[in-house]
């Protein structure tokens, strides 16, 4: 299947927590970082979710955020740590690419954003991802 979400982040299923109308899935990626999906109760069903099982977690490029150093104090629960790996400067956004532990992924932000962190390729960032923004799809 051929989606236009640059980051399908490959993982396992660790945990499904239903709920009236939303389901939280734990996903252990293969880097050993770990990830929360809200997803609709239904989607979770209609994809059988259960501990084991191989996913693929899907984040639109802008559903990203970077941070530089500890985003303590935040609600956010996905904070995956990594390296900038290249950097694309636009006049108005910038394409950022981070290396994790067996994975990449692509953030897109602003480029007062980029130069504000005074991010440079070899950057230590946290990419923050909220819960809600991630998708799930069958691996």
């Amino acid at each position: 299947m051929s989606l236009s979400i640059r980051n399908q982040l490959p993982g396992t299923v660790t945990g499904v927590t239903p709920g009236e109308a939303m389901a939280t899935v734990g996903v252990r990626l293969t880097g050993g970082q770990d990830l929360t999906a809200a997803i609709t109760r239904e989607a979770a069903d209609d994809l059988g979710l259960s501990v084991g099982a191989a996913v693929r977690a899907l984040v639109k490029s802008t559903e990203v955020s970077l941070a530089t150093g500890p985003a303590d104090d935040l609600s956010i629960r996905n904070r995956l740590p990594g390296a900038v790996t290249r950097i694309v400067l636009g006049e108005v956004m910038a394409v950022v690419h981070v290396t994790m532990e067996d994975a990449e992924l692509t953030a897109v932000i602003t480029r007062e954003a980029a130069e504000d962190l005074g991010l440079f390729v070899g950057s230590d960032v946290i990419a923050l991802v909220k819960s809600t923004e991630v998708a799930l799809a069958k691996a």
